[in-house]
């Protein structure tokens, strides 16, 4: 790969491409401020995405800054190993499907990445703007949203369709969120007959179910997975592995090997009193009945918990997208209570931004203790305790310390605890021989191989959480390895 990098900076029109713009022509040129819908308008629809798309000149523009650099560093950030500068020069010189095309030889979700991936702690860290010149990085996330998106509007097949020769092995995946998909597209690239097995009735896992529409329009996860089918992938809805049909009947119907990547999306609660009183829900189900069910629509016949008064627990994305949901589900208060400082959350810096723009509070050091429910059992008020930061705990991030005698009630009527999950328990509960942690996370070795011999795990079933990116790395690792044992290498 990186011969391959390297022999392609060297292409004639690479060095032509150089030698148009001056290094010092090429930092004076100002970083891209990505387009925003306006936050009263945005606020009133699900549905409305916030980020806009960039023009064809500000992607040119933008990808001029790129110094093409001899050693590109962005790509030692991108854990699924995208040719940045390939598919960045490739924009700058007016070639969108191939940047596209290069982006695809990697990501079979370029255009989910180039919304949800945060950038900004990966490739863009790495940029040799932000780690040399302390200058703001190449905008390379908004040039993978770009390229994909123009070749999704101008509807080109893959040439990988044409290339794919089929081998007839079969290979089952469990789950179709961003890691049984990345894992599935390159499978396929391999040769094998993939199928992905979803519980659900929408392919998409934690990018249906978990995204909202204003950070990740649905329409443009089904415009991947139709990519993926062109590829061959087969996809298997409302199919519970351990339960419709355990791993031995799969083996049985010929499947020779297994990845399994069923994500994370078993709730976490805080175990305070009053936890059980109506109007208190996981991030998981109220994310779940608007992205997914379409709660927040007119015609649906899901319902969703609104109130004037809506706290969300928890400093992370899911948390932002929670209480981001509630703004648009009406509320008059939609607030964030994060025990640690706004410095320490760990939403990306965009969503923040977002939220704030929209109107959000945050509470920060504080932390709830109880919630108190009223006379028909449905929450209330939530008693919150202030906070002060204490010494760095394991994760480098100073401890929250509660301060005695600083309680007080806040008024609530829907309380939404976005606080971390836990891993799907199935697999391992139907397979004890599957070697699993104290957390229930999948152990696995190097190679993503688990402790049986045929089956491999990635994603979130074996960190516990992470990002889409982080997901979709294992998934192409996964994939590799796996190719790899099979044809006896």
């Amino acid at each position: 790969m990186i011969d391959k990098i390297k022999e392609q900076r060297n292409e004639a029109w690479r060095v032509e491409l150089r030698k148009k713009l001056k290094a010092k022509d090429r930092k004076a040129i100002e970083r891209i401020v990505i387009p925003e819908e306006d936050s009263l308008e945005r606020i009133k629809s699900q549905r409305i995405e916030v980020n806009r798309p960039i023009t064809f000149d500000q992607a040119q523009t933008e990808a001029s800054r790129c110094m093409d650099c001899a050693n590109p560093t962005c790509m030692e950030g991108c854990p699924v190993g995208i040719n940045i500068p390939g598919f960045i020069k490739n924009i700058e010189q007016g070639d969108i499907m191939n940047a596209a095309s290069i982006l695809k030889e990697t990501s079979v979700l370029p255009a989910v990445c180039g919304r949800v991936c945060p950038q900004e702690k990966q490739c863009e860290a790495r940029c040799f703007y932000a780690e040399k010149l302390n200058l703001p990085a190449v905008a390379i996330g908004a040039l993978e949203r770009f390229a994909a998106d123009y070749e999704q509007s101008n509807q080109t097949k893959s040439d990988q369709v044409n290339e794919r020769v089929s081998n007839g092995v079969k290979i089952a995946v469990i789950g179709s969120g961003p890691s049984g998909l990345s894992f599935a597209g390159d499978m396929a690239k391999y040769g094998y007959e993939v199928t992905v097995f979803e519980a659900l009735h929408e392919i998409g896992g934690v990018l249906k179910y978990g995204i909202p529409e204003f950070r990740l329009p649905n329409a443009v996860v089904d415009a991947e997975i139709e990519n993926l089918k062109e590829l061959g992938v087969q996809f298997v809805t409302n199919f519970i592995v351990g339960q419709t049909a355990s791993i031995q009947d799969l083996k049985e119907d010929g499947f020779a090997a297994f990845y399994i990547a069923s994500g994370a999306g078993l709730p976490r609660f805080m175990n305070i009193p009053g936890e059980n009183a109506n109007g208190i829900l996981s991030s998981n189900e109220y994310l779940t009945r608007v992205n997914l069910m379409g709660a927040d629509l007119a015609e649906s016949d899901t319902p969703v918990m609104t109130g004037k008064n809506v706290v969300v627990i928890g400093g992370g994305n899911t948390a932002m997208d929670s209480v981001r949901t509630a703004k648009r589900l009406g509320a008059e208060r939609a607030m964030i209570v994060y025990r640690r400082s706004q410095d320490e959350m760990p939403a990306r810096k965009e969503e923040v931004h977002h939220a704030e723009a929209e109107g959000v509070e945050f509470l920060t050091l504080s932390n709830p203790v109880e919630y108190v429910a009223d006379d028909n059992g449905r929450v209330s008020h939530v008693k919150i305790q202030k906070m002060e930061l204490g010494e760095p705990d394991e994760s480098g991030r100073r401890r929250p310390v509660s301060i005695p005698g600083s309680e007080y009630l806040l008024e609530a009527s829907v309380v939404v605890v976005a606080v971390g999950v836990s891993p799907n328990p199935l697999m391992t509960n139907v397979m004890p021989e599957l070697n699993s942690t104290d957390w229930g996370t999948i152990m696995v070795d190097e190679s993503l191989q688990s402790s049986i011999n045929d089956i491999y795990a990635g994603g979130d079933i074996v960190r516990g959480g992470a990002s889409v990116i982080l997901a979709m790395g294992d998934g192409r690792k996964a994939a590799k390895n796996m190719h790899e044992k099979l044809i006896g290498n």
